[in-house]
């Protein structure tokens, strides 16, 4: 357990690819065409963890800021150093976003946010240790496609 919370620490989200047409009813702001967009960006940038650091890392702006309700806050360099050793240490680590959970809001002139929840799975002791966790992800459109610039994780 104590070896994933270091790993929640500094992970930002990973995907299981399943239906990309459901979106959360209860969301207040429907925009399905931005929730699509983002879904495919998170399963995207989550298929390359515990893989390839540089694609991993592709989606993360240079400005990120990490807030985790353990640990405090982190940065760029902090975390593609911490996913890094994570990736050495927990090949085997899994991320699950649990889609229902997602909520995507536009924010003009930027981006979008997106909200859910995430599931994190690795073996551990010969067991499988699973933690499921809260997320805020700030995205931002930019020239060179679209970045996490925030995160935060709490719930832990």
């Amino acid at each position: 357990m104590r070896l994933l919370r270091f790993i929640t620490l500094f992970l930002l989200a990973v995907i299981l690819f399943g239906n990309a047409n459901a979106q959360d009813a209860n969301q207040k702001h429907q925009d399905k065409e931005l929730f699509q967009t983002i879904f495919k960006l998170d399963s995207a940038w989550f298929a390359a963890f515990n893989k390839d650091i540089t694609v991993f890392s592709s989606y993360i702006d240079s400005t990120l800021e990490f807030y985790h309700d353990g640990s405090g806050l982190t940065f760029y360099a902090d975390n593609v150093a911490a996913f890094k050793r994570m990736m050495a240490q927990t090949p085997d680590l899994k991320r699950e976003l649990l889609k229902e959970t997602m909520e995507v809001y536009p924010i003009p002139g930027y981006g979008a946010v997106q909200i859910a929840q995430h599931r994190f799975c690795h073996m551990e002791n010969g067991k499988m240790d699973c933690g499921v966790f809260k997320f805020i992800h700030t995205w931002k459109k930019t020239e060179k496609g679209w970045k996490v610039t925030r995160i935060i994780s709490v719930d832990h």
